[in-house]
């Protein structure tokens, strides 16, 4: 019979804005996504915006609205309005209160709401569905966000669960939180997947709205400590692409190339599959022009990389 502190942790609930399955990219084999609402960074290429605020939200896709107003009357916080043009407009100064009566109400699939509040044990039975192919692959469950390490509870509850069960666990994080919770989290977690964005302060706050600091030492406190680490690079053109940029990551990854428990660099190159949810949530796109580099760019920052015998990956989705 489960104690209470065991019923407590398994009914704690995680305020997640999508899962996925079959993921080859987070982690060893064949993984389970989750990913947590809530994140400190504010960087100008993210490309989960529904991601960024801890809250319910209203994702409308215009082209898909006729401006039949049934979603108007059925809102309970009044969010929802036709102007005398037809246009939808959404009072973004409310809050929304996720009981998707306007989302039910309308026809067209023109409405969807960001974020889902989740029990423990409602994830842990989404995870174990594919433990076949965890088992397979030497896959298992990877947490990200927005930033997961924004709702350590939830997090830390579900990834001991997770290992309970003997699944391999993984965490996509920037690192930004204080390091008694990125070793509360290290406890549970068998492979950090660590974002260095910038390697400068001043220009990581241009970027991102924090300074790296606090980023570049619980990264090195893991390393110190023997975690898995992996680095994870997000790359755009004349932002964090140079030459000078490429070797600041070297210089600093310098002394734990040889540790057992570093795991190498992944170049995330820049996309643009976020760029219509910044439109359905009514939020003006950050980045300017296209900052995508081409495979030659590619192929040059990681030879860069290569020269100094580090291991490293272009991740291509």
């Amino acid at each position: 019979m489960a104690s209470d502190n065991n019923m407590n942790v398994i009914e704690r609930k995680a305020f997640i804005f999508n899962r996925q399955k079959y993921n080859i990219y987070d982690g060893p084999g064949v993984r389970t996504l989750i990913f947590f609402k809530g994140c400190p960074l504010r960087c100008k290429w993210c490309s989960n915006p529904e991601g960024l605020q801890r809250k319910y939200q209203i994702m409308l896709k215009p082209t898909f609205c006729v401006g039949c107003g049934a979603c108007v009357p059925v809102c309970p916080a009044g969010l929802h309005s036709i102007s005398a043009e037809g246009e939808h407009r959404i009072d973004r100064s409310k809050d929304c209160l996720g009981c998707h009566k306007c989302t039910e109400a309308c026809l067209y699939s023109a409405l969807e709401v960001a974020g889902e509040q989740c029990s423990i044990s409602e994830l842990l039975e989404y995870v174990e569905e594919d433990r076949a192919f965890y088992e397979q692959s030497g896959g298992g469950v990877t947490l990200g966000g927005g930033e997961v390490t924004s709702q350590p509870e939830a997090a830390i509850n579900l990834l001991m669960a997770c290992k309970q069960e003997g699944f391999h666990t993984a965490i996509e994080t920037c690192g930004y939180t204080k390091k008694d919770t990125i070793l509360k989290f290290a406890e549970f977690v068998d492979l950090f997947l660590f974002d260095i964005k910038h390697i400068d302060p001043d220009r990581h706050f241009e970027l991102t709205g924090v300074r790296n600091e606090m980023i570049l030492e619980n990264l090195k406190e893991l390393l110190h400590r023997r975690k898995h680490v992996k680095i994870r690079m997000p790359m755009l053109k004349d932002i964090n692409d140079s030459e000078a940029e490429i070797r600041g990551v070297i210089e600093f990854l310098m002394p734990y190339k040889d540790y057992k428990n570093f795991e190498g660099i992944d170049l995330l190159p820049y996309h643009k599959l976020g760029v219509n949810k910044y439109i359905q949530l009514g939020m003006d796109y950050p980045i300017e022009g296209d900052p995508s580099l081409s495979d030659e760019d590619l192929d040059r920052i990681e030879g860069w990389i290569k020269e100094y015998d580090f291991p490293v990956s272009v991740i291509r989705h």
